[in-house]
């Protein structure tokens, strides 16, 4: 007996499409109209080729930025993954202690990130800030307005109180997926607290510590609005991100081209890297060596 399908479901992802037109495709197409074209104003443009492309690849100004980007989002990423998977573990498994730390660890995800940047930029401050006065009374010298360091460690501490709890929600999730008969199991072969973790809690969290990864480097990579907020990209050019660079290239300066072609650079990177990150968190699992095989 043939059976027939009806193919007519596939018209329900039409709204869909459209909408990722509008909302992605569109957008993308004219910043990429942009970026190999410039303007004197009067919406004339001239064709400008590659040039854009080149200025933007040789620039000391963008190489500065990008060097700051990978080395927050680095540095955010060995501290936020290890501390995630730390409070995780630490968290309780059963009782009225779950909801409590669930909502606790939500907390800091639900407040926006102009709100975030707000809050730190009056909590670091000497004259009204908790953070400040309280360093200001202990004598050391700190202001995130002045000093370059300042500005870096204040910022990676207000991302790593910000985001840090994404990672423990995932590694938590995770864990409670973990049947009570490994644990059993590994209670009966006497196994130590390490060796539970390291063949039975970290194999169950590869996939969400997959995603752990790619979520929080893509947004550490592109972030713009807590450190705008925080320093405006000061003092100097120490906190200028390539995403607060961008913008004022594009609004600041009015160089639509060259800001355009930036972002088409700063988006093939983003990719680029989370590739890398997938294609290695991957193949790990893969490339290892069975159990027997091991020196």
């Amino acid at each position: 007996m043939q059976q027939t399908y009806n193919n007519k479901a596939w018209f329900l992802v039409i709204p869909v499409v459209i909408l990722v037109a509008l909302s992605a495709v569109i957008p993308l197409m004219t910043v990429v109209n942009y970026s190999v074209q410039d303007t004197f104003g009067g919406n004339q443009f001239f064709w400008a080729g590659t040039e854009w492309f080149s200025d933007v690849l040789q620039s000391e100004r963008f190489h500065n930025a990008l060097m700051r980007n990978l080395g927050f989002s680095f540095l955010i990423l060995a501290i936020e993954v290890p501390l995630g998977i730390m409070i995780a573990l630490c968290m309780p498994k059963k009782g009225i202690g779950v909801p409590i730390c669930l909502v606790l660890m939500a907390l800091p995800l639900l407040i926006p990130w102009n709100v975030v940047g707000t809050i730190w930029q009056v909590f670091g401050r000497a004259d009204i800030g908790l953070l400040g006065y309280s360093l200001a009374s202990l004598g050391i010298d700190y202001n995130y307005a002045t000093n370059a360091l300042d500005a870096w460690i204040t910022i990676v501490v207000m991302d790593v109180w910000h985001w840090t709890s994404l990672v423990v929600l995932l590694c938590y999730a995770g864990l409670s997926s973990i049947p009570d008969a490994y644990y059993q199991a590994a209670r009966i072969d006497g196994a130590s607290r390490w060796k539970v973790f390291r063949y039975i809690q970290l194999p169950k969290m590869n996939r969400v510590l997959l995603i752990a990864v790619l979520l929080r480097f893509m947004d550490s990579f592109m972030i713009y609005t807590e450190p705008f907020v925080l320093t405006g990209g000061g003092p100097g050019n120490s906190t200028t991100f390539l995403s607060i660079d961008l913008v004022k290239m594009a609004i600041g300066q009015f160089d639509l081209g060259p800001a355009a072609a930036m972002s088409l650079v700063y988006f093939l990177i983003i990719l680029l890297l989370s590739w890398v990150f997938y294609t290695v968190m991957t193949n790990y699992d893969a490339e290892k060596p069975p159990k027997g095989d091991e020196a």
